[in-house]
């Protein structure tokens, strides 16, 4: 599941048995996956209103397999089977009938949810012959077709007057949703806000699962107490990690509490799926998010060569493009100079093998770089004693800031003491230290050495 909006993948892993048969997989075009099924599966002598009624049902239910991650959730590596005792029909390398491939290319990009919902709904249908079953009916929307109805008649007839049918939805790339690297204490970013967002909807099914604060999209130490707790409530381990096993887990459990496959599905609204952070940089964007990445950009240019320095000016111009390219060549990424999810990645544990490959000694008294991840209340450690060293010593020079002591526990009192230098720098005051924050401290701390 991509956050935001469904989009039209433009291809479709088909497994062609069912899920657990030793059958081969091929990936083919979505809109020859739709002809196919189409094909297969209803008459092209049938009235055109009962044809797009129906495929407007194929092309539903297959985007809901594939935006719901429906079999890769459980391990398995395609989006949907050719079994229709599972899914829908689809016989590979079979002729297609020309009236039916025209429509599909008409509608393609079009799909049913229903009102309120952004997820493509599971339009469940049958024959209406040999088999029924409680939604659509296939040889029933020759009868509505031939008596009038149009198309979204048709399909409102059997899935319900509060359906609606999305058109023109883009067409993209629709690739897993782990984010390729697990999420832990320190985490921040969309993938975070995700997982936030399911363990609260899965809190009200399994209520021993600790309720989660704000802010969104950080991992602080109630995301944690909330993952290790689905963890043992699912027989996983129970480290308060979301590596790839956890993540899949929350979303085959989230869209079953859902019920997102199922006709009486829960809607699943924008703010469940919605972005807090932006999910592309590039050339002309601005902002504290730009400072950030050219904060990891300028130290890895370091240490990294033919990778460019850039000013932490917030501002993503011509050097910050060519430092991205740089990194991006440098690393085996697309050199497009835009940082979506795998380049921004990729860049973070980077930036983190080179943080804790250094000693003490490249230091030389000045403070250490960003650790690379969000330190906050509950957490412990050499990096929370080196963030109050720097503390207590602001503490000592400005009447603004909140004196400390340096005890490596990150508890109430570190917490006023990094909101008192947040304010002061125009920072939100939410008393999570992030890149930004870091930075202004060791600024502060340098400049009192100096």
């Amino acid at each position: 599941m991509e956050y935001g909006y469904p989009v039209i993948p433009e291809n479709i892993t088909v497994h062609l048995g069912a899920p657990d048969a030793p059958a081969p997989n091929v990936t083919v075009p979505f809109t020859d996956y739709i002809k196919n099924v189409a094909s297969s599966e209803i008459y092209p002598t049938w009235p055109e209103n009962a044809i797009r009624a129906n495929i407007y049902a194929q092309i539903s239910y297959a985007l809901n397999r594939v935006y719901t991650e429906f079999y890769r959730s459980r391990g398995y590596d395609f989006d949907i089977t050719n079994s229709t005792r599972y899914d829908q029909a689809y016989v590979h390398d079979r002729e297609v009938f020309d009236n039916i491939s025209r429509t599909v290319d008409d509608i393609f990009n079009s799909y049913v949810t229903k009102q309120g919902s952004i997820a493509p709904f599971f339009t469940q249908y049958c024959s209406g012959t040999t088999v029924t079953c409680p939604g659509l009916s296939q040889w029933g929307t020759v009868a509505l077709a031939e008596s009038g109805y149009s198309p979204f008649d048709i399909l409102q007839h059997y899935y319900g007057p509060d359906i609606s049918l999305v058109s023109g939805a883009p067409v993209a790339n629709a690739p897993e949703s782990y984010p390729g690297y697990a999420l832990r204490p320190g985490s921040a970013g969309n993938s975070v806000k995700y997982i936030q967002s399911m363990l609260g909807r899965i809190r009200r099914n399994y209520p021993s699962v600790p309720a989660i604060g704000d802010p969104e999209g950080y991992y602080l130490a109630d995301t944690e107490a909330a993952v290790r707790e689905f963890q043992k409530i699912f027989s996983l381990e129970q480290d308060g990690i979301v590596g790839k096993a956890t993540w899949y887990k929350l979303i085959q459990v989230f869209n079953a509490v859902k019920g997102l496959g199922e006709l009486t599905a829960e809607a699943l609204t924008y703010g469940e799926v919605q972005p807090v952070f932006p999910t592309v940089l590039r050339r002309g964007d601005s902002g504290a998010d730009i400072k950030a990445l050219q904060y990891y950009l300028d130290v890895i240019a370091y240490f990294v060569q033919g990778i460019p320095t850039v000013a932490i000016d917030g501002i993503f111009g011509p050097a910050t493009e060519q430092a991205v390219t740089a990194f991006q060549e440098a690393y085996g990424l697309a050199p497009d100079g835009i940082v979506g999810n795998r380049t921004w990645g990729a860049i973070q544990r980077v930036y983190r093998d080179i943080r804790y490959s250094l000693g003490e000694s490249v230091y030389q008294g000045k403070a250490a770089v960003y650790p690379g991840y969000y330190l906050s209340q509950g957490m412990t450690g050499q990096d929370v004693a080196q963030l109050q060293t720097y503390l207590s010593a602001i503490a000592g020079a400005y009447p603004w800031a909140v004196e400390i002591p340096v005890t490596g526990n990150f508890g109430e009192l570190t917490r006023q003491a990094v909101t008192a230098v947040q304010r002061n720098a125009g920072l939100a005051p939410n008393g999570v230290v992030g890149v930004l924050t870091w930075n202004e401290i060791a600024k502060l701390y340098d400049g009192l050495a100096g």
